[in-house]
């Protein structure tokens, strides 16, 4: 072979290597992140106003992908869209997470990308006679989310469990309402919800009106602190997008940095974003709460799926809360 025509092969072989090893660290240029509403999802709200994921990726050497920010409500919802790919990041309650983990272990193979927070979940009454569970009464009825699959109804089937040895006794008490109606009947005094388990900012709106009082917290149930909701993706984009992944949980980690050295700002922030009819010291007051701790760090989470497993919700528990998780987590100190 002439000098020249090999001096062009192997400026070409350089050529072909050099781009095969960009096509290789290439990343996704976009990012689709769908979120459900209330303060739970203040990490997302504080991350997309403040760039902060965009500035992540841009430290780790890669273009910021171009973030869609979705609405859609109910894991339901969630799981469609991302499952047939129209989305890369979903978000709900960890234990519908997990549900869907163990579903496509075989297909879609979802896993956890970062925890949002660990914020107590509150069953409160406006029947003075109940003090615990034992002093329900057919005549009562729970308001849920959604009856027994859902973070509530599992958490009340876990706290039965433990008091009466039976998890799904109080099952037919529940009633599916959404958290805003269940809250504006319950207040009535006028329905027959006489119960709700249910999140901030509800749990907080009841209990300042006087009109109702607390049953059980669902950090008494779990033992301490727990995860309430989660991000997740499939297992393919998050192999495909590791400085993506990264960025992403680098900047939910800043923007509780900074919710929690601005909880007056945080507060600001949420209610102009959200279109919020909440007090700016109302919702202050739900961040500094010692129930509420915004954190990428996953707690309890094997609890849950522990529990999930014994009652047949999924068909076998992970042997740590790691295997539920995109493996960077595994430096926290999650549970």
């Amino acid at each position: 072979m002439p000098a020249s025509k090999s001096l062009y092969a192997a400026a070409l072989a350089v050529v072909i290597a050099a781009t095969g090893a960009n096509a290789v660290r290439a990343e996704t240029t976009q990012l689709r992140i769908a979120q459900q509403f209330g303060i739970a999802y203040l990490p997302l709200i504080v991350a997309s106003e403040k760039g902060l994921i965009e500035e992540e990726a841009k430290a780790l050497g890669i273009a910021p992908p171009k973030i869609e920010w979705l609405r859609l409500s109910g894991a339901a919802a969630m799981n469609e869209a991302l499952i047939s790919g129209g989305l890369d990041f979903a978000t709900a309650g960890i234990t519908p997470m997990i549900l869907t983990w163990d579903k496509t272990r075989t297909t879609a193979k979802i896993i956890g990308i970062a925890a949002l927070g660990s914020m107590a979940n509150i069953l409160t009454t406006n029947n003075p006679n109940i003090k615990t569970l034992a002093d329900f009464t057919e005549k009562d009825r729970i308001a849920l989310p959604s009856v027994k699959v859902g973070f509530q109804p599992i958490v009340l089937q876990m706290a039965a469990d433990k008091a009466f040895g039976k998890y799904d006794k109080l099952d037919e008490l529940t009633v599916s309402m959404p958290h805003p109606d269940a809250t504006a009947q319950i207040l009535s005094g006028h329905s027959e919800i006489t119960a709700h388990f249910t999140s901030p900012p509800f749990s907080q709106q009841q209990l300042a009106s006087g009109k109702v009082h607390q049953v059980l917290n669902s950090y008494d149930v779990l033992g301490g602190p727990h995860t309430f909701n989660v991000v997740y993706s499939t297992t393919k984009f998050v192999n495909d997008n590791p400085k993506t992944i990264q960025a992403f949980v680098r900047g939910l980690d800043r923007a509780n940095e900074w919710i929690k050295a601005n909880p007056k700002d945080a507060a600001a922030l949420y209610i102009k974003a959200e279109g919020s009819k909440l007090t700016p010291d109302f919702v202050e007051s739900i961040i500094r709460d010692k129930d509420v701790n915004f954190t990428t760090a996953p707690e309890g989470a094997q609890k849950f799926a522990d529990f999930e497993a014994k009652v047949g919700l999924i068909k076998q528990a992970p042997a740590s809360w790691r295997d539920l998780f995109w493996s960077g987590l595994g430096e926290k100190p999650g549970s």
